[in-house]
């Protein structure tokens, strides 16, 4: 046919060919093309061939050395389905238009590489050096053995990496394996034309991409005098050659399968000794590979195992060895079951994997590390994924088909891939049918391989959940373990998020407008995504991070995901309300975090609390950050005790009063009490321990009352209250103890009354004051500062300990002071005396023991017991009885058990009668040639006493007469 009869004006050079450029930068059929000037091109002349198609249009291509430039090239399609970018030899033409094949100047580029034949793990780098300015470079390859028609686009990966600079690419890869071995083609466009650049790389293979089965044999000669052995490789190798040693008696053969090729020994005769057999793969211009498979023969009086058909077929092996035995059907792995040394056959394991489960496994891995293309191989994937879960059978079946999804989404995580509706629709049915799988026959073994399979499936979901195109929005779709709803909130002032789903009881979420506020500014469209999973905490590891403690605890099978995204950026900070329905036992918010345990994930209930629902009976969550939200109920946690809570308000509301008498008795004898110096500093602390303790009880009972929750400004201020009064009213605690220990020690060093004064306001003020200020600040920004449920400290996070380390500490301290008093009341009477000074000073140390105990505060060590998750309710009881009730033992024991209160509500209630007054003396015991001891008693009455002397054995006594107020008289 000749090209003028064509309904199109073929032109071409009319000047002689210069010749074709390189082999390596053009292709007969591929070359480039440019140029404006030319000629008719006639068959006749050989400059080109055009022809019309049955459909009326016209194919013409361009001789090699010629090409059509990049302005024809974008307005027509090629003659053949080739990758964009590639040059463009033949192009079809259905309208009438002129064009022209143009000689390619020299090639403006060099393509080299640091070696054609690579190792086994080493790197690959391909140097691409311009002479010209290129634009719009693109790398492929051609992959050996691959049935693809297309070559593979390259790009940056975990294992691809491309860096440029002025006149200079390189192209990288690292840990290199047979996958890799191909002809690589560098595309770009320069000087008007499209160019490619060819290199052809070879890798060789290593040892573990050769199957062979068995590894190992062990074989009775009696029962089985001959066997098989086989050595597969991957079908992208086929240009290797086996041979086997030793081969006598033995016949080889192969066969090809879908992904590789065996080479198969039957050996006839069974040898009379162990061999070794060897599988020699050879292929021109790579490494040979030897293979090797070591045979056991069974000698008569070797424990063995005997022939099992009851699981499988399995044939006698020697005690110690592994029995192996291929997988059945369209499965890839070996079975494997361990004969013991004693010989009894150990349990069967098994690591057959779905073919086709694992094809989508290794697609989806080099599609990561940087073969492919993402945007369209990733929802191919996804859509197979449905029918390919039906399959799975096995613990090794599951694993596959997570792994398949958590690498995808690490894909779309790294690539930034948005999804549409029908991907996702099949990503949530795959899960669905993944979380109904047996949990005692696929997800308990899984999980003893791979514990973190439950977290990474979560985290995946989550992932791609999260990654919908914008103008799928909303979107909505639901099944019986999974639903999913997404929004997207346009750039103007958004308001309050709301989402349910139809679970039982309802799982509701809702997220303030304050929190989606700072996302919409700059017109950047908000996505918002909610995704519930069932029965998908029943698969996650039993991890409980830092406030959780080592407990066991019970979830409710669901899992609330919600994830922000706003201009292509996840967003992970903002306040999330729900309301996980009414639950039974103490609940605790918690979240699932990826990054604790090593990366196993765990429980944590950071940033996460509990909020008692003032119109309903449920209980609400409240989280200051987004990711995979659960609750927790506790297992041995104290249940909620109606007898328990009515004693300690029983308890706080005695106290309340006994504190308040306690005052008002302060009020009538205050100026009789604090005559001296050591008198006044001692009920001064302790006056400021009843002021600090009733304010701090009073605040403890009114903040039941109180609303719970971080959004309670009383709530908040009740919590810091108590907390800074009950660390002061133990810092007053520690002021009287320290004051004891000082008399105790340094009884002739007397201490400035104002100097004394000012430390114990310090210490009794400041210093609460301070922990109480700082623990705020620290915790409140971090939503740890408020427990669930209470307008108090939360009691599982670090927050707690800022109260509970400076009580152990003064609690400690006075213990210690305790302890001394106790030794200097029993030093002097129980070295010596009769049995009624023992009796008597035993009596004084039971004494001291009650009346400095509550007011020490050492009741509260029996808080430590409650602070256990294991433990009885009788700790909660007595801790509760004895510290609600501290203001009644301190009226009691530290007041009106004072013999200076007594007297001085004597002297203010019993005027009438004339004021008593007694002396007792005690001097040395009479003995022989020494002095006695006699205790005379002196009752003065009125104001005049008759005058008495005594002297015992050579001794005087002086004494004291009280004649008129401030008056004494000697008596000797």
């Amino acid at each position: 046919m000749v090209c003028s009869a064509a309904p199109l004006l073929l032109l071409a050079m009319t000047l002689p060919l210069v010749g074709s450029p390189d082999a390596q930068a053009s292709q007969p059929g591929h070359t480039q093309a440019g140029g404006e000037s030319g000629q008719q091109l006639d068959q006749e002349s050989g400059a080109g061939e055009c022809s019309v198609n049955h459909d009326g249009c016209t194919y013409c291509a361009c001789l090699s050395g010629y090409q059509w430039n990049n302005s024809v090239c974008s307005r027509h399609q090629p003659c053949q389905t080739l990758l964009e970018h590639r040059p463009c030899g033949c192009l079809i033409f259905c309208t009438n238009e002129a064009g022209y094949c143009q000689l390619l100047p020299p090639v403006p580029a060099t393509l080299s590489l640091n070696s054609w034949l690579q190792m086994p793990g080493s790197t690959l780098n391909l140097t691409l050096l311009t002479s010209q300015e290129i634009t719009n470079l693109k790398w492929f390859l051609w992959r050996t053995g691959s049935p693809s028609p297309s070559p593979i686009l390259l790009q940056a990966g975990t294992r691809v990496s491309l860096t440029s600079s002025r006149g200079r690419v390189l192209l990288s890869i690292v840990n290199t394996t047979y996958k890799w071995a191909g002809d690589y083609i560098c595309c770009f466009e320069a000087q008007g034309f499209r160019w490619e650049l060819h290199q052809m790389v070879k890798v060789s293979l290593r040892a573990t991409d050769v199957a062979q089965l068995p590894d190992q044999l062990s074989i009775s000669c009696a029962s089985s005098p001959g066997f098989q052995l086989s050595c597969c490789i991957p079908s992208e190798h086929l240009g290797y050659t086996a041979s086997w040693s030793p081969g006598e008696g033995s016949e080889a053969s192969s066969f090809n399968t879908s992904d590789s090729q065996c080479f198969v020994l039957a050996v006839r005769r069974c040898p009379a000794a162990d061999t070794t057999y060897t599988c020699d793969l050879q292929s021109p211009g790579l490494s040979p590979l030897r293979v090797p498979v070591s045979v056991t023969i069974i000698q008569g009086g070797d424990t063995t195992c005997p022939e099992d058909s009851s699981a499988g077929a399995w044939n006698v092996t020697k005690a110690g060895h592994v029995a192996q035995a291929p997988c059945p059907g369209n499965k890839t792995g070996t079975v494997k079951r361990t004969c013991r040394p004693d010989g009894v056959w150990g349990p069967i394991h098994s690591s057959c994997t779905d073919t086709g489960l694992l094809a989508l496994l290794y697609r989806a891995r080099l599609l990561r590390a940087g073969q492919g293309w993402p945007d369209e191989e990733v929802p191919q994937i996804l859509a197979q994924l449905p029918d390919q879960v039906v399959v799975v059978t096995s613990p090794s079946d599951l694993l596959a088909l997570v792994n398949t999804i958590k690498v995808l989404a690490k894909i779309v995580a790294s690539a930034r891939i948005q999804l549409n509706g029908s991907a996702l629709e099949a990503l949530l049915k795959t899960t669905d049918k993944v979380l109904d799988m047996d949990a005692s026959s696929l997800w308990t073994t899984a999980r003893a391989q791979i514990s973190a399979v439950g977290s990474n499936l979560l985290l995946a979901v989550e992932t791609l959940a999260r990654s919908l195109c914008p103008q799928d929005h909303p979107f909505s779709f639901g099944l019986p373990n999974v639903q999913l709803q997404t929004q997207l909130l346009r750039p103007t002032p958004p308001s309050d998020y709301r989402v349910s789903f139809s679970t039982q009881p309802m799982l509701q979420a809702h997220i303030p407008k304050h929190s989606l506020a700072p996302l919409g500014h700059n017109g950047t469209n908000v996505s918002v995504t909610s995704l519930m999973l069932r029965k998908l905490d029943h698969f996650l590891p039993s991890n409980y991070g830092q406030g959780l403690g080592d407990s066991l605890y019970a979830t409710p099978g669901l899992v609330l995901a919600i994830s922000i995204m706003a201009g292509g950026q996840v967003f992970n900070k903002g306040e999330v309300i729900m309301d996980f329905g009414d639950t039974n036992g103490t609940p605790h918010c918690v979240f699932w975090d990826h990054n604790l345990f090593q990366g196993k994930g765990g429980w944590s209930d950071a940033g996460c609390q509990v909020q008692a629902a003032s119109a309903s009976p449920t209980t609400h969550c409240i989280c200051r950050h987004l990711t995979a939200f659960s609750i927790l109920m506790s297992r041995h946690t104290v249940p909620k005790n109606t007898l328990l809570e009515l004693l300690g308000q029983v308890g706080l509301g005695a106290s309340i009063v006994a504190l308040l008498v306690c005052l008002g008795v302060y009020r009538l004898v205050w100026r009789f009490v604090v005559q001296s110096k050591v008198a006044y500093l001692r009920h001064a602390a302790l006056l400021n321990v009843v002021l600090c303790l009733l304010a701090a009880d009073t605040c403890f009972l009114g903040a039941s009352l109180l609303p719970p929750g971080p959004h309670s400004p009383l709530c908040l201020a009740t919590a810091f209250l108590c907390h800074f009064l009950y660390l002061a009213t133990f810092f007053w605690m520690l002021a009287q103890a320290l004051m004891l220990a000082h008399q105790l020690l340094f009884v002739f060093h007397q201490l400035s009354k104002h100097r004394v004064l000012s430390l114990m306001v310090f210490l009794g003020y400041l210093c609460p004051m301070g922990f109480a200020g700082v623990t705020l600040g620290l915790y409140l920004p971090r939503g740890q500062y408020l427990g669930e449920g209470a307008c108090w400290l939360d009691r599982k996070g670090g927050v707690f300990y800022t109260f509970v380390g400076p009580v152990l500490a003064i609690m400690g301290v006075n213990g210690l002071v305790l302890a001394m008093a106790v030794l200097k009341l029993l030093r002097p009477s129980l070295s010596e005396g009769p049995q009624v000074e023992k009796r008597q000073a035993l009596l004084g140390v039971i004494k001291a023991l009650l009346i400095l105990t509550p007011i020490f505060g050492l009741t509260w060590v029996l808080g430590l017991a409650t602070l256990l998750e294991e433990v009885s309710i009788v700790p909660h009881y007595l801790f509760t009885a004895l510290n609600t009730s501290q203001g009644v033992f301190i009226l009691l024991f530290g007041c009106l058990m004072d013999r200076k209160v007594q007297e001085a509500l004597r002297k203010r209630f019993c005027r009438s009668q004339p004021p008593n007054s007694t002396i007792s003396l005690n001097l040395p015991p009479v003995s022989r040639g020494k002095v006695g001891s006699v205790c005379m008693r002196v009752t003065v009455a009125g104001s005049k006493v008759p005058r008495i002397s005594a002297a015992q054995a050579g001794g005087q006594v002086r004494m004291y007469k009280w004649i008129q107020p401030h008056q004494k008289e000697s008596w000797q």
